[in-house]
């Protein structure tokens, strides 16, 4: 660990209790207003509406300083970015440089999650980074949108490393027109980029501020200081539960060409001290489309993410404790050269997010029997991430990516959440007024997805249903999952419900496989999507029957299902207590022992 000094006394620089949390408040609220400025200023509903980026603080070793309260796949990653370009350029980096890196084998998350930094100098020394990533609408692939189906990187887009949209201050004009002429919506996508530009160019301002106010060594010092802060508290945690060797596996539906071939995914979560190792090595082999996962930007970020929510959630945990790399440094996290998760180059990469949702359900499965009250039942562990497309009346692309939510398992305490993102993503929904306004799209349908959830002590979250209709002739893309497995019930809960695609469902329904790949459609076609709704935690028979009565009043659950899984009986519509207890009592003498997991 490093200590900063003071230059002239060559000591250690002490920084008081007050003064660091000054400075650490501070840093925080510089990643929140490089976060909110990209959103004000950005072009496309996907950063604009669902928040799908990026932004903070970073050392000039990549170490996170400070992050945006967004999505955490999207913040997790840039330490990688910076190391990523770092190796390119070296010391070729100047004040009022922009960066470009969105290589998955340098460190970016995925194609089409571009990342671009600016180097801090104070007083001519390279003191850090501001740093910011986000979601694009279109990189220019062999798809509008999102991508499955293809043979390697290169088909994805428009992928860079190390490369400057600004030198000194000046902008790449020659880049500009490249992506003017490369890209589907190049107005959109320069209109995004900068305003990630402007989010750099404020966070150097305000980090520049901060050094002025408190001085450049006492700054670094913090920052040193919080994160080993935050590594003492995670280490503090981990040590808490027993060592030992913790697994958990599931099922993926298929890479999107060979639709009968499911692919495994292992967890192996071995706990010793203060460490934790988090091994996937037993996992499919790389496939063929693009259907794997880059190993820094995208498999790490997610283990890195939900073990942060394990064991220091800020619901439970008393002590306030920095979002910093800090967290991360006692986790090591492996996985097998040519696996699903560190695939070799140049495999594609674009479709990572439903293998590293179920490596953190995974995780949360293999501790949940040491770990009760800090986990929860089987979620989603999904992303149903479609993206639309098409031609208007003067033959431009539009394009429309839309993230539809899953849900949380039951938890101790509490029911799952209903209709939010699992894990490492934490993306807002995309609004239907968004949609109507500025696409030729129109939703017939946008709602929870009634009586799914596992019956449970406490229920499994909702996912929801969306309904589009095409008004002209345009192409879906569907990078979803979990056709073929049930999110797991615990203690006794029920497991929830897996998802579903359907085409034309009011007309001549069609069942479409979890991934598709620029699938027409006709005008007025439609397109269903259920997204799985998660699994119960504790005996569905210990649930409070009002509690079930109240759920049935909101259309949470069917009368049916209060019947068989929660034993509560109406009569006249109304909760029947003495009918209710007889039936439960009924129920338990004819069941056998109740399963710790439930699929």
């Amino acid at each position: 660990m490093k200590t900063y000094t003071n230059e002239k006394a060559n000591v250690p620089i002490k920084v008081d209790p007050i003064t660091l949390q000054v400075i650490g408040g501070a840093l925080r609220t510089i990643a929140l207003e490089m976060s909110h400025l990209m959103q004000r200023m950005a072009y496309s509903s996907l950063i604009r509406e669902s928040e799908d980026l990026g932004a903070g603080l970073f050392a000039i070793n990549g170490d996170t300083w400070a992050e945006a309260d967004s999505t955490p796949m999207q913040l997790g990653c840039l330490p990688g970015y910076i190391r990523g370009f770092q190796e390119k350029l070296g010391d070729n980096q100047f004040p009022e440089d922009i960066i470009w890196n969105n290589d998955p084998y340098a460190g970016a998350s995925h194609a089409p999650d571009i990342s671009l930094s600016q180097p801090i100098f104070y007083k001519g020394e390279l003191v850090g980074y501001a740093g910011t990533t986000a979601h694009h609408l279109d990189i220019g692939g062999a798809q509008p949108g999102l991508l499955v189906d293809v043979p390697d990187m290169f088909a994805e887009g428009l992928i860079l490393n190390g490369v400057k949209l600004y030198e000194k201050g000046v902008r790449n004009e020659t880049l500009v027109e490249v992506i003017r002429q490369k890209v589907r919506m190049p107005h959109e996508v320069l209109g995004d980029l900068e305003a990630q530009v402007a989010a750099c160019r404020l966070g150097t301002k305000r980090y520049i501020e901060l050094m002025d106010k408190y001085g450049k060594d006492t700054v670094l010092s913090a920052c040193e200081e919080l994160m080993n802060y935050s590594e003492r508290m995670m280490r503090r945690e981990i040590a808490k539960i027993p060592d030992g060797v913790y697994e958990a596996e599931s099922w993926l539906d298929h890479d999107g060409r060979h639709l009968d071939e499911r692919l495994k995914v292992h967890v192996q979560v071995t706990k010793k001290g203060e460490e934790i190792e988090v091994d996937v090595s037993k996992s499919a082999d790389q496939v063929s489309t693009a259907f794997n996962v880059a190993y820094s930007g995208a498999l790490c970020v997610s283990v890195y993410s939900v073990l942060r929510s394990i064991f220091l959630d800020t619901y439970t945990h008393e002590e306030f404790v920095p979002a910093n790399q800090g967290v991360f440094r006692p986790i090591k996290i492996v996985a097998r050269k040519g696996s699903i998760f560190n695939p070799h180059k140049p495999a594609a990469t674009f479709s990572r997010g439903n293998q590293v949702n179920t490596v953190a359900d995974l995780i949360i499965k293999a501790l949940a029997p040491i770990m009760p009250k800090q986990t929860c039942a089987g979620s989603a562990a999904n992303i149903q991430f479609a993206s639309y497309s098409g031609l208007n009346k003067n033959n431009d692309y539009w394009v429309y990516i839309e993230v539809n939510e899953g849900s949380y398992g039951g938890r101790p305490g509490k029911d799952g959440m209903d209709a939010v993102d699992f894990s490492s993503w934490n993306t807002r929904n995309n609004p239907i007024e968004d949609l109507d306004m500025h696409v030729p799209l129109v939703c017939e349908q946008y709602e929870l997805r009634e009586d799914t959830g596992g019956a449970g002590k406490y229920r499994g979250g909702l996912g929801i249903v969306r309904w589009n209709r095409f008004l002209t002739d345009g192409f879906m893309t569907m990078e979803g999952d979990k056709h073929t497995v049930r999110p797991w019930g615990y203690q006794g809960g029920l497991p929830g419900t897996s998802a579903n695609l359907i085409k034309n469902p009011d007309t001549a329904p069609e069942e479409l496989p979890s991934k598709i790949n620029g699938h027409r459609f006709k005008a007025q076609e439609s397109v269903k999507i259920l997204v799985p709704s998660s699994g119960g935690y504790g005996d569905p028979l210990e649930r409070d029957p009002n509690q079930v009565y109240e759920d049935l009043l909101d259309e949470m659950i069917s009368p049916e299902t209060a019947f068989s899984d929660y034993g509560v009986v109406l009569t006249d519509g109304k909760l029947d207590g003495k009918a209710t207890e007889s039936r439960r009592e009924a129920l338990r003498a004819n069941r056998k022992e109740i399963p710790v997991y439930s699929e």
